[in-house]
């Protein structure tokens, strides 16, 4: 395994988002050959080949577009004098002002955490939660208390003390299936964790009595409003599997909910990148740590290769001049 297959494989450990970026075609003379590959993580940063500074731009751009919508594009950089060709859906057509008069294309998937669970508990809901959960591919932790506690389809364990660390974002779910245990601290570690949907599997007055034990501890309106409970689609009377399974389809329900707003409104924070103009080429560039940039009036610009800032440099006026007039 190469090194960037290495990195692609760590941060997926950490379910962490990334994009894969794989040349699989090349028109000479390019630096690059089929096959090779890069990662670009969601603040920007590139390991891997994928052509150097004339391509790696643009990739970078294109990737962190992927990460943002979610969907994989082919990237064709083509040379100046490269014929015309027509637009297509999920294809990308980016002209590159490097002197090489090779192209390459690159196919940009971005690879996106997966959304999390983390169970309170290890009650027979808690199991089979767990196990459900990972079939429709949501990575799951279990917040325990004791060490004799086992869920044991989770993914991940956790110390019930530090749930409230956890970076959990909103189309994230915390349930708490403590069977009255430890379901109070529970609940409190799940509403500071920052989870959209936090379950409590318990009656309809425990809860009560539950998010009224909080509310008193200093809990804020907005964060018991995110309680449901008694957990889960009202089934009727239900065994525990059919508890677990209600419980899944009302957390999925509240994730669609979230991921039909605005993107930045349940996003990861770094996903979104800034981008800015080349002021030679009129290439758009990503503003990310690493990106080839120049300072001129105290004003930073942001070049997709080193031969245009070179071209910048040599002239900035002349070249802000007719950005301008472009």
């Amino acid at each position: 395994m190469n090194g960037s297959l290495r990195w692609a494989a760590e941060l997926e450990s950490r379910n962490e988002s990334f994009a894969l970026a794989t040349v699989i075609q090349v028109e000479r003379p390019v630096s690059a050959k089929p096959g090779d590959r890069a990662v670009i993580t969601a603040d920007g940063r590139l390991a891997g080949w994928v052509g150097g500074s004339c391509s790696e731009p643009i990739v970078v751009r294109e990737a962190l577009l992927a990460l943002d919508d979610g969907e994989p594009r082919l990237v064709r950089i083509r040379p100046p004098d490269a014929p015309f060709e027509r637009a297509q859906p999920g294809v990308i057509v980016e002209i590159t002002t490097c002197e090489s008069e090779g192209g390459l294309d690159v196919f940009v998937e971005p690879r996106l955490a997966k959304p999390q669970l983390v169970i309170v508990g290890s009650s027979p809901v808690a199991r089979t939660l767990a196990e459900l959960a990972r079939t429709l591919g949501y990575r799951v932790s279990a917040a325990l208390d004791a060490p004799s506690e086992r869920v044991p389809a989770a993914d991940a364990g956790l110390p019930l003390s530090e749930l409230s660390s956890a970076s959990l974002r909103r189309q994230d779910a915390v349930v708490i299936a403590t069977m009255n245990r430890y379901d109070d601290e529970g609940l409190e570690a799940a509403l500071a964790s920052g989870a959209g949907y936090v379950g409590i599997v318990a009656s309809r007055q425990r809860v009560d009595r539950l998010t009224s034990l909080v509310r008193s501890r200093g809990a804020e309106a907005d964060a018991i409003a995110r309680v449901h409970g008694p957990a889960g689609f009202d089934l009727g009377p239900s065994s525990q599997q059919e508890i677990a399974l209600a419980i899944l389809a009302e957390i999925v329900a509240e994730r669609h909910k979230v991921e039909a707003t605005r993107p930045e409104e349940f996003c990861e924070p770094e996903t979104t990148s800034a981008q800015a103009i080349d002021p030679i080429c009129g290439m758009t560039v990503p503003v990310v740590d690493g990106a080839i940039t120049a300072m001129h009036d105290g004003v930073a610009y942001y070049f997709c290769a080193p031969g245009c800032r070179k071209a910048f440099l040599a002239d900035p006026e002349s070249a802000l001049e007719r950005a301008s007039a472009s």
